[in-house]
């Protein structure tokens, strides 16, 4: 029996993780997190019963600790990490969204947890400390997203040596075949034709910077230069990903696109749980395979430009200034096609930005996300 601890656990990812565990067994819950949907994390104390719980600030504590007096609460940035270097914890999920979620991952690995890591702004932002951190402890970053998920399952018991490039496929979001992107409002944006995400990523993915952050997580994941990472637009999301082998062949994950798939796996590997979905081929019909347009959806060129300079740790900036930008449009206070500009903007004005320890980082973040909001205020204000 494995002790688990889900982080975001009344997010999208935290809920299909607590379903994978409901349905299975050798695993139990001790701790769970979550930041202010309250009402789902008592009914998920009521099915789990954990031993720990956090919190977001402002969620009303002492109500909770007269409902529950048998779990320690914990509140915070903190808390959640205290709550992923529990000594009794065995496997820590990252399901937390946005640069919250990495001294989470830090805390876990530090303490030589398995990670398993839907997180992908940790290693966007800090991908060189935490692989570093990962291989000095002995651990391993098992990826939930499914992209990283597939290429994780190509490469398994495979020779590094062997592999050519890595093949990350993109759904292309709701505006692949737009012709422009004036006029487009939340709600649109937030309608992706096969994934069912939580808002942030739902938005990045249809500004494709989802799949830019991808590349920069694969370059830490897998080790592998830019250079040898590639994206195809796969609009049925059927293949997940693909790795090409120096001999010319290449080995492809599929699998319907449900996230329960990978989490799964992330738990369970080398083991697979016996999942109740399954694909008919027959019917499944023609798969396509395009390039990407780099002109219409610059996020991509954004993402091989600060992996050029990794010194720099131009995955910082990217990622503060795209959590601002995001957040600013779905208040309704900049236009969609805005967050590209911000996003440019942001990489160049901010680009001398150096720190290497993490907690330097984490707070260089935070203060990365307050100068890209005052950028926005004083030159895209009115702009929608």
């Amino acid at each position: 029996m494995q002790n688990l601890v889900v982080l975001g656990s009344t997010g999208s990812i935290g809920q299909n993780t607590l379903d994978i565990i409901r349905n299975s067994s050798g695993f139990r819950v001790i701790g769970l997190s979550c930041n202010r949907n309250v009402e789902l994390l008592k009914r998920q104390i009521d099915e789990f019963r954990p031993l720990y719980v956090c919190v977001g600030e402002g969620v009303d504590l002492d109500g909770l600790k007269l409902l529950y007096p048998d779990i320690r609460f914990l509140r915070g940035k903190e808390g959640l990490v205290e709550l992923a270097g529990l000594n009794e914890a065995d496997v820590v999920v990252n399901a937390l969204v946005g640069v919250s979620g990495l001294l989470p991952s830090y805390s876990a690995l530090k303490a030589r947890k398995k990670l398993a890591l839907a997180n992908k702004e940790s290693l966007v932002v800090a991908g060189r400390v935490l692989s570093r951190l990962a291989f000095e402890n002995g651990m391993e970053i098992v990826p939930i997203d499914s992209e990283h998920s597939a290429i994780y399952q190509c490469l398994e018991g495979r020779d590094k040596k062997s592999v050519s490039k890595i093949i990350l496929t993109a759904s292309g979001g709701p505006f692949w075949d737009r012709e422009g992107f004036d006029g487009i409002k939340p709600e649109d944006a937030l309608s992706h034709p096969n994934w069912d995400m939580g808002k942030k990523i739902t938005i990045d993915s249809a500004t494709m910077m989802n799949k830019g952050f991808e590349i920069i997580e694969a370059r830490w994941l897998f080790d592998v230069s830019a250079d040898r990472i590639d994206v195809v637009v796969h609009r049925q999301s059927i293949i997940h990903s693909a790795v090409e082998f120096i001999d010319g062949s290449i080995i492809a994950q599929i699998a319907d696109h449900d996230m329960r798939i990978p989490i799964a796996y992330a738990l369970t590997k080398p083991k697979r749980l016996n999942l109740p979905f399954r694909m008919d081929l027959g019917s499944v019909g023609s798969l396509t395979f395009e390039k990407p347009d780099f002109e219409r959806f610059k996020t991509l060129n954004f993402a091989y430009e600060a992996l050029k300079d990794e010194d720099k740790n131009l995955g910082m900036v990217l990622n503060a200034a795209d959590e601002v930008a995001v957040d600013e449009f779905l208040r309704g206070n900049i236009a969609f096609k805005d967050i590209f500009e911000i996003l440019e903007v942001s990489l160049y004005k901010f680009r001398d930005r150096l720190p290497e320890d993490i907690f330097e980082i984490d707070r260089e973040s935070e203060r990365l996300k307050q100068e890209v909001l005052r950028l926005i205020r004083s030159d895209f204000g009115g702009s929608k």
